[in-house]
């Protein structure tokens, strides 16, 4: 049955079975999921990152994702906004425009990644200076 709202539920773990209307969040591993709100029964994973989806928790308990969901990999080809627990459904794109997305959220993916392993990098200078300076202040007490 094709869905108009959605309704939240914080969880650790996405359950293995979802049901209809509702979607599960789980903040320890930045992601949620809901079933397809066209009524198809596909099961609909937004990873919670810059690079994918924005969760937006409003004061009232409402949320709202962004970008829009568009399921081009399944046979529904659903695309719909969610806002404020409201689905919003959005036009369908031309096989052109889904190219053009799937292609802009690979190179966002991308530069996630590459700013993670720049983090990482720098991080790993800082502590194996840290390390060095450690170790030779121990030989320098200990008199070598």
């Amino acid at each position: 049955m094709r869905q108009s709202n959605l309704r939240p539920e914080v969880v650790e773990f996405i359950p293995e079975r979802l049901n209809e209307g509702t979607i599960y969040i789980s903040r320890r591993y930045r992601t949620a999921s809901h079933l397809c709100c066209c009524g198809c029964g596909l099961e609909v994973v937004t990873p919670l990152n810059p690079a994918k989806w924005r969760l937006t928790e409003h004061p009232d308990g409402d949320i709202s994702l962004r970008p829009s969901i568009g399921n081009w990999g399944f046979p529904c080809q659903s695309h719909y906004f969610l806002r404020k627990n409201r689905i919003e459904w959005a036009g369908a794109l031309s096989p052109q425009k889904v190219a053009a997305v799937q292609a802009a959220d690979l190179r966002d993916t991308a530069t996630l990644a590459k700013a993670s392993w720049s983090r990482r990098a720098r991080l790993g200078e800082i502590m194996a200076r840290t390390w060095s300076g450690f170790m030779a202040a121990i030989k320098k007490a200990l008199g070598g």
